[in-house]
């Protein structure tokens, strides 16, 4: 799997992104990694997304297994390991919470994850995972398609590095770097893998995200956090606060 990583030290932490987006949405929270983590950091593409091999299925627990897979090279045994993921990334944080997967972190948070899903949801989630890939005349057309896909529209500009690493160029002309089938992960089952989680797991969302309310975070995790005036992609609008939330409860 493609992995971006920096930093010295025992302790890891690992960045998991959201569905359609990639580890590129990572990079404000990386640029103040330096000053903010005692250690090193790793960001992933999942599989199906950026630069990650296409899988099979892409159902929660062959996620987690692939991230396990992918972080057991980088595990040291006297170091702790925090897993911080966003939207589905939140909830293979969660599924890796568990243990079952070969890798059992010292604390997983999990932000912007939607809890509440309608059947129509889920069944437009299904189609699209059925759905052909679609090219793109233009860069910029795929571009404008990624950010959208990945809710970092009116966030990030076409031409920056967070949309560059969502597309990709192939002899069709240009499309999505994820694979459709991805969509067709199913309804995340978050409330039964915080209650199985082994470990400390935390719960935010910015008080702006229109994917999931705080209440709803809170029948989950009473202690689930409001990360401040943001939107669903808190970690590119506010990573500051994202690391002051991660440093609250990792002492």
């Amino acid at each position: 799997m493609y992995v971006e990583q920096g930093g010295e030290g025992a302790d890891l932490l690992v960045m998991l992104h959201g569905m359609g987006a990639t580890a590129a949405v990572w990079s404000p929270m990386c640029a103040q990694a330096s000053e903010r983590w005692r250690g090193r950091w790793l960001a992933v593409d999942l599989p199906g997304h950026g630069e990650s091999p296409r899988q099979d299925c892409y159902a929660i627990g062959q996620h987690a297994a692939s991230v396990a897979r992918a972080l057991v090279p980088h595990v040291e045994s006297e170091g702790r390991v925090v897993v911080i993921g966003h939207s589905l990334g939140g909830v293979i944080a969660l599924a890796l919470a568990t243990g079952w997967f070969g890798v059992t972190p010292h604390r997983a948070f999990g932000a912007g994850i939607k809890v509440a899903w309608s059947d129509d949801e889920l069944q437009r989630m299904g189609t699209l995972a059925r759905q052909p890939v679609k090219s793109f005349a233009t860069q910029a057309e795929a571009s404008d398609r990624y950010l959208k896909v990945s809710g970092l529209a009116g966030i990030a500009s076409a031409e920056s590095p967070v949309a560059m690493r969502g597309i990709a160029q192939d002899a069709a002309g240009w499309r999505l770097a994820m694979d459709p089938r991805a969509f067709g992960v199913g309804m995340p089952p978050t409330a039964e893998l915080m209650r199985l989680a082994r470990c400390p797991a935390h719960l935010g969302r910015g008080a702006d995200d229109a994917m999931v309310t705080l209440e709803q975070l809170r029948a989950i995790d009473p202690r689930a956090q409001d990360l401040g005036p943001h939107g669903h992609n808190v970690m590119v609008e506010a990573p500051a606060q994202v690391w002051d939330w991660i440093g609250s409860q990792s002492e």
